[in-house]
């Protein structure tokens, strides 16, 4: 079995919690969206790069209320998450032309949850060979493209949602 290691990333989850208040209600109440990376605001969920991406383009799809686990969401909560995916996939496939893609929600901090009360899910576009030494043994991140530029690219495809 090969393993990829991310110890780079132990130090965000081990003081995510200690924050003083959840990142995605403040950005949540904010209206400076191209400044937090905002690609699109709906009635139960909007759409965020991820600051700290594994590939270019890694958004996610947040919840617009505070809750921890999909038990706690309602019915139109969850449709819109998961069709607010379903776009992301869509803008990330006419954009960028991926290889696949990885859907997920980290549900607790057990199971990776950078922000773990909040629900959130990940959607990465993911290419033949996109993890490479560096990473694994550089402990560095490599992207091709600043977040200002990919927020760019992928705003278009959100205007009309």
């Amino acid at each position: 079995m090969d393993r990829l290691w991310t110890p780079w990333r132990f130090e965000y989850l081990r003081t995510a919690d200690q924050a003083p208040s959840c990142v995605f209600c403040q950005i949540q109440q904010e209206t400076r969206d191209a400044a937090n990376f905002v690609l699109f605001r709906g009635a139960h969920a909007f759409v965020i790069l991820n600051l700290f991406p594994y590939t270019s383009g890694h958004m996610l799809c947040v919840a617009n209320r505070h809750l921890s686990f999909l038990e706690d969401a309602n019915p139109e909560e969850l449709h819109e998450l998961l069709d607010l995916g379903r776009q992301c996939e869509i803008a990330l496939r006419r954009e960028y032309q991926p290889n696949g893609f990885n859907l997920g929600l980290n549900l607790g901090r057990a199971a990776g949850a950078g922000v773990e009360h909040h629900l959130h899910m990940h959607v990465l576009p993911r290419w033949v060979g996109d993890s490479n030494f560096v990473s694994v043994v550089g402990e560095t991140r490599v992207l091709p493209e600043e977040l200002t530029v990919t927020y760019q690219r992928l705003l278009p495809h959100f205007k009309n949602s």
